[in-house]
């Protein structure tokens, strides 16, 4: 875990599980749907400009992963923006959503769980983001549940036999 820039502000670690609300909401909706619960949010100056949530399934997507989900809802922001933004989301980032977070140049991550994947924290740490691990029981409760019921279609998610 890492103390970052909105968790040292004041009312920072409030405003963070305030974001990472509507991450969850994604995630439910997305579980809803007959998805993968995972949900995100991308903060800008402290306000959510865009949530998205992995819809690999309803879409039939390879790469709908809720960071990229709540990117595409973004749609096009100048390089100023993402500079300063946040990325939310109730899951450590896979590899493939870790690129994203550092090809647009998000300097932080706030991550609802870690405990039942483990993604690509230490690797954006490495290039400068900084990683805030809540350790959120919804989300560990959410994909914990998902991935003792769906096994199979949680490996597929994350590249696994």
């Amino acid at each position: 875990m890492s103390g970052g820039a909105g968790a040292g502000a004041p009312g920072g670690a409030v405003r963070d599980r305030e974001h990472l609300a509507h991450a969850i909401a994604e995630a439910r909706a997305g579980l809803a749907e007959g998805g993968i619960p995972i949900g995100a949010a991308l903060v800008v100056d402290g306000e959510v400009v865009a949530v998205g949530r992995n819809r690999r399934v309803q879409k039939g997507s390879p790469i709908l992963h809720g960071e990229t989900d709540c990117l595409e809802n973004a749609g096009r922001l100048p390089a100023s923006v993402y500079a300063r933004a946040t990325m939310v989301t109730t899951l450590s980032p896979c590899d493939m959503c870790t690129g994203a977070i550092l090809l647009y140049g998000i300097p932080r991550v706030i991550v609802g769980e870690n405990r039942t994947f483990y993604g690509g924290e230490d690797y954006l740490r490495a290039r400068g983001v900084t990683v805030d691990v809540l350790d959120d029981e919804e989300c560990v409760a959410l994909m914990t549940g998902f991935i003792a019921a769906s096994p199979e279609l949680w490996n597929e998610d994350i590249g696994e036999e």
